[in-house]
């Protein structure tokens, strides 16, 4: 339903006739960590995320799994080794 509470014309999944049903009745703003990411909607009430109702609960545990202004680097796999080769290699 359309919210009719803090962000005034989006499709919330929280929103029902009876109002929003989200926990303390409205999203929570963003928190600091927020700024810069792509999902941040500002509304005449203030600037809310798209994604989660209470963004400081996503970033409590270490970084928000939505962030699109953090760069995670990619881990690169160890090289496998294959025994016979290496028993091999260690002869010569």
């Amino acid at each position: 339903m359309i919210c009719g509470t803090v962000k005034v014309g989006y499709d919330c999944v929280f929103m029902n006739k009876k109002g929003c049903q989200f926990n303390g009745g409205s999203c929570h703003p963003i928190v600091e960590q927020c700024e810069g990411c792509q999902k941040i909607a500002v509304f005449p009430s203030g600037k809310y995320c798209l994604s989660f109702p209470d963004p400081a609960s996503k970033w409590r545990l270490g970084t928000c799994n939505m962030a699109t202004h953090i760069v995670k680097e990619a881990k690169k796999p160890a090289q496998k080794l294959n025994p016979l080769k290496a028993s091999k290699r260690g002869a010569h």
